[in-house]
């Protein structure tokens, strides 16, 4: 099962290169950041892009980010190869600007494959930019760390709004609010 899945994320990373998506951004980044960890996740973490150490290795949250998603990991009793860690734009914006609702746009619908290929059973989207395609008119700072039951396809996907490690390493008072968030996941899988 983990076999195929991971053939069927390939086969969509090969379709992003040759649909030609967001060409743009695609003639200044390095590396298209497709995803990392286990095909077959019950977890999903959705972040916005890949930063300067994301484009350079091809991997997601490689970076101080990523370090600090390791540590909450880690904290809450998982391991980062037990999930499955992406972004809804999957090269780098030049100078790590937010990306823009076009490109967002353009990567959703291999974003919506990717989830329909690994069928986890909770997303936790990292930062506004990933919530707001699930959670459209929502605002992060009033529903972060509760789990939201959306419609998605023939099926429910239960959605953890969670604020962006970026977020808490520049605003240090948003650090332990991301950590207890973060602390709360495995109770709300258990629920499930």
């Amino acid at each position: 099962m983990i076999h195929a899945k991971q053939q069927a994320l390939d086969v969509l990373k090969q379709k992003i290169l040759e649909d030609g998506t967001c060409l743009e951004l695609a003639d200044q980044a390095t590396n298209l950041v497709m995803g990392d960890g286990n095909p077959d996740a019950d977890i999903v973490f959705i972040g916005e892009a890949p930063g300067k150490s994301e484009d350079e290795q091809g991997l997601p949250f490689v970076g101080a980010s990523g370090k600090f998603l390791n540590e909450m990991l880690a904290e809450a009793g998982m391991v980062r190869d037990d999930v499955y860690i992406t972004n809804i734009v999957k090269y780098r914006p030049p100078n790590n600007r937010d990306p823009l609702p076009e490109e967002k746009k353009e990567f959703w619908p291999y974003l919506l494959k990717q989830l329909q290929v690994i069928e986890p059973k909770v997303v936790i989207t990292l930062g506004r930019h990933s919530m707001e395609y699930f959670l459209p008119g929502m605002k992060i700072s009033q529903i972060h760390g509760e789990p939201k039951r959306i419609a998605f396809g023939d099926d429910h996907l239960v959605i953890v709004p969670l604020y962006h490690p970026a977020a808490a390493l520049y605003n240090g008072s948003l650090r332990q609010t991301l950590i207890d968030d973060f602390l709360r996941v495995p109770g709300i899988i258990e629920k499930l």
